[in-house]
């Protein structure tokens, strides 16, 4: 249970580090699109893997969990669009972002990996 906390903090601090992101970004007609979808899947992962862990079912929890992974690589491509025009920090930080965002779907695709070993050895 102590790990499910820990990623849930850290998938809900990722939210805020990229809506905070997202605050300082320009605000033009190609970002405004750009950053509303990254905005909606950073926040996204993290609330599909709070459900994917309260035990609602083997099945539920697969399926949230690869949802919760799908919204993590949808937020790595979106943010990968947003610009930063020329701005170094901004755009350093948009790559830390970035990296945070692989890694995240990483350790989700282990998880999915480790229930569905699991869910094959459980009757």
């Amino acid at each position: 249970m102590g790990m499910s906390i820990e990623l849930e903090n850290r998938f809900h601090k990722f939210g805020k580090d990229v809506r905070d992101f997202c605050l300082r970004c320009k605000k033009d007609i190609l970002n405004m699109e750009y950053i509303r979808q990254v905005v909606r899947s950073s926040g996204s992962f993290g609330a599909n893997y709070i459900e994917a862990v309260e035990n609602l079912g083997k099945a539920d929890e697969r399926m949230k969990l690869k949802i919760s992974r799908k919204e993590a690589r949808e937020t790595t491509h979106w943010l990968d669009y947003i610009l930063t025009n020329g701005d170094e920090e901004l755009e350093k930080e948009r790559l830390k972002i970035v990296d945070e965002s692989s890694q995240i779907t990483g350790i989700l695709s282990n998880i999915i990996i480790k229930v569905e070993n699991r869910n094959k050895s459980t009757p």
